[in-house]
This record gives structure tokens, sequence and C-alpha cells, in this order.
């Protein structure tokens, strides 16, 4: 009987692991997303020096931007080179391009309203000619993305709602077997917490135990997906990684002890003749 509960409770934590990982794997996409969105500040043809120098320093520290990068004048036409395959200083006589910074902006600054603040925070350097970002992409991701993050959190927490009452019936199977223990128990006279204390720590330990058999068929789970069908279900960063471990731990302590100490407290309320009935 314990080692049917340690599986079977091992086998609902890993449904909850797999919520964790949606979770996870999908806000690791929503980041991937917001952070593909650059922001193109287009220089005059000789910007001043003191402007570049004092706008440089700003994106260095500037929480908005991830990374940036200068692209001078004969860069931008070795690129449209390459892009377009044809060198447009062939056609007038001289270089049309700008100087000009790609940033590529953090996650939460990837939004509408972020953007508008960034452009008039810019607005003090007159070297900036024209600001330019995939208004079109960033309008979508708006729209979207809120939408999308209430979807997926809706649906993991009905799966949570659906694990929690597993492993309480487990737990609460488990102890039915020993109602006429715990009822023996009353009788002679011990009290409450004396009787939940070794059903309470026997849930302890299945939870540890079967936490890490859940953690164990995670990881098969990930080797596997990655070695044998080249997909990847989950970044293993560190931070994921003891998000993962923390929730599968913390929710095995809490949701089987709480169920012990329920279904044990329930058995002690209950009559000799009623355990018969039940």
């Amino acid at each position: 009987m314990y080692l049917t509960t340690t599986i079977s409770v091992a086998l609902v934590l890993t449904l909850i692991g797999i919520e964790v990982l949606t979770i996870l794997s999908a806000r690791h996409i929503l980041q991937s997303v917001k952070e593909n969105v650059n922001l193109t500040l287009v220089l005059d043809d000789q910007p001043d020096s003191l402007q570049l120098s004092r706008l440089h320093n700003l994106l260095q520290i500037a929480p908005f931007a991830k990374s940036y990068q200068f692209i001078s004048k004969q860069q931008a036409l070795e690129q449209h080179i390459q892009n377009l395959g044809e060198d447009p200083t062939q056609f007038i006589g001289y270089n049309p391009l700008r100087p000009s910074f790609e940033v590529q902006l953090n996650a939460a600054y990837s939004n509408t309203d972020s953007i508008q603040i960034i452009q008039n925070k810019l607005s003090q350097f007159t070297i900036i000619q024209e600001t330019l970002y995939p208004k079109d992409v960033v309008s979508i991701l708006d729209q979207n993305l809120e939408r999308f993050s209430i979807i997926v959190l809706a649906v993991a927490l009905i799966l949570l709602f659906i694990a929690i009452a597993l492993i309480f019936n487990t737990i609460r199977l488990h102890i039915y077997s020993k109602r006429f223990l715990i009822n023996t128990m009353k009788l002679v006279g011990a009290k409450s917490w004396t009787i939940k204390k070794p059903f309470i720590l026997k849930s302890f330990k299945i939870a540890i135990y079967a936490s890490l058999l859940s953690l164990l068929i995670l990881a098969a789970a990930y080797f596997y997906t990655k070695n044998y069908l080249n997909i990847i279900i989950f970044i293993p960063t560190t931070q994921n990684i003891i998000i993962l471990i923390s929730f599968i731990l913390i929710s095995a302590v809490i949701i089987t002890t709480l169920a012990a100490s329920i279904a044990t407290g329930r058995y002690i309320r209950m009559s000799t003749n009623d355990l018969y009935y039940i």
C-alpha cells in the first residue's frame, strides 16, 4: 500500500511538473518573441560627436536596452549590398544611407506604451532623425500575449486542481485502510495530535520519495525527447530547474500532509459503528 501510494502520488506530481514546464516554456517563448523587437535610431548624416557620445552612454545604462549596436554609414552600405545585391553609390555617386543604432529591447519594454515613452526620452537628442520599429508586430503582441498568458494560466490552474484532488484521494485511501487502527488508538485514550503525527510523518516521506521519482520521470522524458526526438520541451536554466524542483517538493509536502491531517481527523471524529459503513 505504501509503495502503491508513493507511485500514484509521483505520477500526479509528474502532471504538476508538466504544468510548471508548460508555464516556464510559454514564458520563455513570450520573452524571446518580445526581445526580438528592435528599435532603430536613424541619425544625422554627420552626427554631432558630443551628442553621439551621450547617446552611447545612455544606451549602455538604459534599462530598456538589452543590447545595442552602432552601424556607421559604411557598415550600412555593406549590409545593403549584401542583402539586396546592388550598390547605390554606382547609381547616384554617393552613399545615401545614414548611421544608426540598432537597439534590442528588453521584454518588459516591447509594447506600444513603453516604446512611446522611450521615444519621448530620446527626443532630447537632435541627432536622431527617425525612430523605427515593427509597429504591426508590437500591436499584435499587445493584443494577443496577455490573452495567451491568461489561457495558459487558466488551463494550468484547472489541471492543478485536478492533481490536488487526485493526491487527496490517494492519501485518503491510504489512511482509510488504517481507520480501525486510528479508532483503537482513540479508544485507548490517545490524543488527536498523537494519532495524527505518524500518519503525517508517513505522508511527508511519501511526498519526498514521490517528488524524487517524479523528477526522475521528468528528467528521463527531457533527455529522451532531446536526444532521440530532437525536441526541446524545456530550457534547463538554473532558475527554471530551481523553480521546478521547489514547486514539486513544496506542493507534494503541503498537499500530502494536509490530506493526511484532514483524513485522519475525519476518522478520529467518527464513532466505531460508523467505520463499518463507509
